[in-house]
């Protein structure tokens, strides 16, 4: 057996909230967690939605049903057959994205907005085309282990990273969140901790209060 690639279009799907423009001050791209849909993911930003805003919530690639061939349809940035190709397949997507509003909106302040499986899929697209961008949030979500952080020197030190997590959330418990700690402090990458009374979830007061403190 041989194994083959071939490059073809596709289609991509993503949501917005708000109107992109030169006024426009702060632009947020969320991205969702695994087995969640976009159009369902960008309701949450709904609780800070203003007229200076912009959310943009792009689509994982892949859909599936989450039982048998029936109910729910979730969506998923990768997984860990053919990964590379899929991980080059939606930082190509987020740069298409990426350029073409951030030519809209040239003065906003882009926040990049990861959710559990999303905070990988930020921190892969980040590491790889070295966006524009004020600051980098991870809520409920960990680093990818396997990148390099600092092929451009000083480049974090720009970005602030926020960590924004749920006490009772099921993922992170307390065994993993300080695993995950350790893992900051080997790759020389520091974040503000954020805690809630919750589970693995945005909850949109805790999200509302993070961005009126902006």
């Amino acid at each position: 057996m041989q194994a083959h690639q071939i490059a073809v279009t596709r289609t991509a799907h993503y949501y917005t909230l708000g109107e992109a423009g030169p006024e426009t001050e702060y632009w947020i791209i969320a991205c969702h967690g695994y087995g969640q849909l976009a159009k369902n993911f960008i309701r949450k930003f709904e609780s800070i939605q203003q007229d200076n805003l912009f959310v943009l919530a792009p689509e994982g690639l892949s859909r599936f049903y989450w039982k048998d061939f029936t109910g729910d349809v979730g969506a998923s940035w990768m997984t860990r057959e053919d990964r590379l190709d899929e991980i080059a397949d939606f930082c190509n997507m987020l740069q298409q994205l990426y350029a073409e509003y951030r030519s809209k909106m040239p003065k906003a302040k882009l926040i990049l907005f990861g959710f559990s499986q999303g905070c990988a899929t930020q921190l892969r697209w980040i590491m790889r085309e070295f966006p524009d961008f004020e600051r980098l949030v991870m809520w409920g979500g960990a680093i990818p282990d396997d990148l390099d952080y600092h092929t451009q020197p000083g480049f974090w030190d720009q970005h602030p990273i926020d960590f924004i997590c749920g006490d009772k959330d099921h993922f992170l418990t307390p065994e993993m969140v300080e695993k995950h700690r350790k893992l900051l402090a080997f790759k020389q990458l520091k974040v503000n901790e954020t805690w809630f009374e919750g589970g693995h979830e945005v909850d949109r007061e805790v999200l509302k209060a993070w961005f009126a403190g902006l």
